[in-house]
């Protein structure tokens, strides 16, 4: 577990830059922008230092998550991170962005693109795929793509397509496609073909668990998902193995509990299960918990005779014993 010390003032509210709205938000993953953005207004609000663990619990985030947006921004020179000592503890200094409006490659000049029949052609197919003008800034968005992220228009025009096939025509959903698509490396028609196709199938699956146990999909958290993706690509696990695991944890703890479901499908993967036939040669090996409470049962009959044979049955006068712990056999 780190902690990071924050070395400003305090203040009564959070002031973020336009400059981190307009130039850096846009280009960041959404958990980093929430790490940002919730380190900003601890350190405004006078708070000394707060731990990765807080942060995670707040956000709903992994601690590696949150170690990983203080380097991004740090890389980005929107914070200065500086190691305290050799335990994971930092200082971060939130820096002043006013000059970075003008840094290279911020400004992008639309009139000398849109002269250039491949980005006018892609733009003009943009359009034509969201049913809408692009605005000025959504042009500068997309040509912007082809340097910072390599994609060829070709790329950038399917991407495109691939969200207004799923009903997902704003700008936002758009651009967050493109950072996912960015970082699975995607360089290529084929390779998006291909993400387009994992990433879907996943979902699809991931959206018939959920619904298996009662669950919207808009309620599902990043460490849930994490899970789920495990299960179905990590594992490689059918549905019907995961339902299964579902259906015990049911059965056992009467609840949906990720994390009970996931244990019992560690433990299947470990084994080698891959078929419902072998979670059946599974249970007959493994003792049951009604033998063990047959067994029990039967115990406590006096009849019992389990594997000691010759063990002789005492007799016991619990009415004298009871005399005996209480004193009472003196006063005989």
């Amino acid at each position: 577990m780190s902690t990071f010390v924050f070395k400003t003032k305090e203040m009564d509210y959070t002031p973020v830059s336009n400059v981190f709205i307009d130039k850096f938000m846009p280009k960041a993953r959404g958990e980093f922008v929430k790490v940002y953005l919730l380190g900003l207004k601890y350190c405004r609000s006078g708070e000394l230092g707060v731990s990765s663990q807080i942060i995670a619990s707040a956000l709903h985030l992994l601690e590696t998550d949150v170690l990983n947006a203080w380097n991004y921004w740090n890389e980005e020179n929107v914070i200065r991170m500086t190691p305290i000592d050799n335990m994971g503890n930092y200082n971060i200094d939130f820096l002043d962005l006013m000059d970075r409006e003008t840094e290279k490659g911020d400004n992008i000049n639309l009139l000398k693109e849109l002269s250039k029949d491949s980005i006018k052609d892609m733009l003009e197919d943009i359009e034509k795929s969201i049913g809408r003008p692009l605005s000025s800034k959504e042009m500068t968005m997309y040509i912007s793509w082809l340097n910072d992220f390599n994609f060829s228009p070709e790329i950038i025009l399917l991407l495109v397509q691939y969200c207004v096939l799923k009903g997902k025509v704003s700008s936002r959903y758009i651009e967050k496609t493109a950072l996912s698509w960015f970082d699975a490396k995607i360089k290529d028609v084929n390779d998006a073909q291909v993400f387009i196709k994992k990433h879907e199938d996943k979902w699809i699956k991931i959206r018939r668990i959920l619904n298996y146990l009662g669950i919207k999909d808009g309620e599902v958290m990043k460490p849930q998902e994490e899970l789920l993706t495990k299960w179905i690509q990590s594992y490689n696990f059918s549905l019907e193995i995961i339902y299964k695991a579902c259906d015990i944890c049911f059965q056992r703890i009467n609840k949906a509990d990720f994390k009970y479901i996931d244990g019992i499908l560690t433990s299947w993967n470990k084994d080698k299960i891959k078929t419902l036939e072998d979670i059946e040669k599974k249970d007959i090996k493994r003792p049951s918990y009604n033998n063990f409470k047959n067994v029990k049962r039967n115990s406590e009959n006096k009849n019992f005779k389990g594997t000691f044979n010759n063990f002789k049955e005492r007799n016991y006068d619990f009415q004298d014993l009871e005399k005996k712990l209480l004193g009472w056999d003196k006063n005989d």
